[in-house]
């Protein structure tokens, strides 16, 4: 592809852009239409005033015999009229575009978090949360000036520059010819500078949203900082890609900083050919002080538009940079929810054939195939070392991930025939790592039934050893837990997780290492609720500890991603093998 074609592909690409986004404001096009309407009074009243500050000029001046006093009110009272005039359709614009802008932005922000939501989980794999947060607030606010100020901005800026130049010709051709020359040149250099600073721009974008990342992650993970002494080393990451950053805008400001003073110069010497060349007009009589003055104001009028237009044109490539990124998260294919095939009335087998997976963007193979059956009502345990494989084969039954080849049957149909909402509608889990968000406990059980009674979040409480918990705060079921669930201990969100997951009243019952980081106390009252839990569904567990699972129905043992032994606990103790190794170091330790 030839730079002239790259170049005309970009063009088009930044034009779809634009219509994308213009999109937005169709809701609010009457604001728009209004906005736009002022727009233009206001430019055009613009362009009056310096023709009547020339009349006035010429007025006061006369003819030799003294100025006309009474005239002289007329155009002043005119002047001031054309002012407040202005000034009313310069709010009307102001306010009205304004609307539409934080609209658009509000409209946009709502898509791009529905999409993101939406996503498949490989997707946050592969995406800090700070670069997508970044996206969400800084990116889309860029993008708001194009709505709110730079359609108002290229309006009023093109009529004053297409009526400036009009009314400049009428004043006077050659003085028009002498400044017209100067034109070119300066739209050459904006266009030029523009590009720059749009790659730089979209530079800039990157590195804060880099610097947003490492800042996230450092204060949502402030505890592990604070346990491992990791101040420091975190903040000299975030001094680098701060750093960085400021790089990156110096650069920016420097490129900046040439051209403004370029087009500056460009302004003032068009300014000192029109006062020398006008004043030998007006020496000659060939023009009048007042058309001399007025073709002056026209000439500010001209270099103003075009010094905003090449401003403009920056901006507008920063904010299409940022509309590409966000519009980028728009573009992401979203989960699919459609199914071939209808959920059953109640499900409860689980079966995997020959499954082998590996995740996105790693070569190696995580599971090797795997084939296991679970019945319904079975109880299976998942057991072997760290690294093995275990919480990668549960996260496949839910679809967090598809498998590479092979099938993950539920009632003996492919997981992919089904809609992924009703399947995990039909399932639950309990982590080891419970996340919580920060509103209240009430707020957290209602994630997995929205519509629940009270009455049902006590029943669900209790049932998970947590309603006691619950009534001895002030506030109760309103109790705050605090962002990611601070304010509880360890074995409180353990059960406020059993609870959620006995109000989804689920089929299938996933546990992964759900006792694994709790004191004696704790895992003895969730171990209770987890029983309760249990009890007519099938459950698989994921455990580290194997003197939680030494009850199960069956056990099965995963060694570098292959299944390497299967049976009860007792079988698998006198069998000597893998597991027989593992619980007798658990029992030594």
């Amino acid at each position: 592809m030839t730079d002239e074609d790259r170049g005309r592909a970009s063009l088009l690409e930044q034009a779809g852009q634009l219509r994308r986004l213009f999109r937005y404001a169709r809701p609010y096009r009457t604001r728009l239409i209004v906005g736009t309407a002022a727009v233009l009074v206001s430019a055009g009243l613009g362009l009056v005033f310096p023709r009547v500050l020339g009349t006035l000029v010429d007025t006061a001046l006369g003819d030799g015999d003294g100025a006309d006093t009474a005239t002289l009110d007329v155009y002043a009272i005119a002047l001031l009229g054309v002012f407040a005039v202005q000034g009313v359709f310069n709010y009307v614009r102001t306010y009205n575009l304004a609307v539409v802008g934080e609209g658009v932005v509000s409209d946009l922000r709502r898509d791009v978090f529905d999409r993101v939501i939406r996503l498949p989980v490989p997707f946050f794999d592969e995406h800090h949360t700070g670069e997508l947060t970044s996206r969400l607030t800084t990116d889309v606010v860029v993008v708001q000036g194009i709505v709110s100020d730079s359609l108002s901005r290229v309006l009023s800026q093109g009529i004053t520059l297409i009526g400036g130049v009009v009314l400049a010709i009428l004043i006077s051709p050659v003085l028009s010819l002498s400044v017209l020359t100067f034109v070119p040149l300066i739209v050459l250099a904006g266009a030029y500078f523009g590009r720059r600073l749009r790659l730089m721009s979209e530079d800039l974008q990157d590195r804060l949203a880099a610097a947003n990342a490492i800042a996230e992650e450092s204060i949502a993970s402030i505890r592990v900082v604070k346990w491992f002494n990791s101040e420091g080393a975190l903040s000299g990451e975030y001094d680098r890609a701060v750093i960085d950053s400021y790089e990156a805008a110096r650069r920016r400001a420097r490129v900046r900083a040439i051209f403004v003073p370029m087009i500056t110069f460009a302004g003032f010497a068009t300014i000192a050919v029109v006062l020398w060349l006008g004043g030998r007009l007006v020496a000659s009589g060939s023009l009048s002080a007042g058309d001399l003055v007025a073709f002056l104001l026209y000439t500010l009028t001209i270099a103003g538009a075009i010094g905003s237009f090449t401003g403009l044109y920056g901006d507008v490539q920063q904010a299409i940079g940022a509309s590409g990124r966000v519009f980028q998260l728009l573009g992401e294919q979203p989960e699919s929810t459609i199914g071939e095939v209808d959920l059953p009335g109640r499900i409860g087998s689980v079966r995997f054939q020959h499954v082998e997976f590996s995740y996105e963007g790693r070569e190696a193979t995580v599971l090797h195939d795997i084939d296991l059956d679970i019945a319904p009502g079975e109880t299976l345990a998942l057991v072997g070392p760290s690294g093995a494989g275990k919480s990668t084969i549960v996260q496949l039954i839910p679809r967090f991930y598809d498998v590479g080849s092979g099938n993950v049957e539920v009632d003996g149909v492919d997981v992919r025939s089904y809609p992924v909402h009703d399947l995990r509608a039909r399932m639950a889990a309990v982590p080891q790592e419970v996340h919580l968000f920060s509103g209240t406990i009430s707020e957290n059980l209602r994630i997995a039934k929205p519509d629940a009674t009270d009455d049902e979040l006590i029943e669900a409480c209790t049932a998970a050893n947590a309603h006691r918990f619950i009534t001895e705060f002030p506030e109760q079921y309103d109790s705050v837990v605090g962002e990611r669930g601070v304010k509880l201990s360890g074995g409180q969100r353990q059960r406020i997780a059993i609870a959620r997951a006995v109000l989804a009243d689920p089929e299938i019952l996933i546990l992964d290492e759900a006792t694994s980081s709790l004191d004696a106390e704790s895992e003895s009252l969730v171990q209770e609720a987890l029983r309760r839990l249990m009890a007519g569904r099938t459950t698989v567990v994921v455990a580290h500890r194997l003197s939680t699972v030494i009850d199960a129905d069956r056990l099965v043992v995963i060694d570098g991603g292959r299944i390497v032994e299967r049976g009860a606990h007792h079988d698998l103790i006198s069998s000597d093998g893998l597991y027989a190794r593992l619980y007798a170091k658990q029992l030594s330790a």
